[in-house]
């Protein structure tokens, strides 16, 4: 009987263990197409440049993921037509987070600035590496 309630166990935390990763991948996977909805709706001229992180270090991932949120409140719509979607999508993107692993030295400052669809896509090719 011991044995058996054994077997349940793992083999109900294995499943749960499978489960997981594919939830996650999914959920990185919006949030690319939430960031490519939003390339297409984004102002790029005349705007404030904002700090990009590029290829940053793996335990940067945390300090990244900060200036890319802090980034993307400094966006503004290309138009008055689409600010409903923008401000929906810009609301889902801040909302995501990202588990602090460890201390990182590099700060949102240290980054160059670029565009905001230059930052959109850099943002863009950072979930990519993360769901690889």
């Amino acid at each position: 009987m011991e044995r058996m309630i054994i077997f349940c166990m793992l083999f109900f935390c294995s499943s749960m263990a499978q489960t997981a990763a594919p939830y996650k991948i999914a959920k990185y996977k919006q949030l690319l197409k939430t960031i490519n909805l939003l390339e297409t709706v984004v102002k790029d001229k005349d705007v404030e440049l904002l700090h990009t992180p590029e290829n940053p270090a793996d335990g940067c991932l945390f300090t990244a993921v900060t200036c890319f949120q802090k980034g993307i409140l400094k966006l503004q719509p290309e138009n008055s037509q689409v600010n409903s979607t923008f401000m929906q999508t810009v609301k889902v993107l801040t909302r995501f987070t990202v588990i602090n692993p460890r201390k990182c030295e590099s700060s949102c400052e240290s980054y160059e600035k670029k565009p905001p669809r230059e930052f959109l896509e850099s943002w863009a090719k950072l979930i990519k590496k993360v769901i690889r």
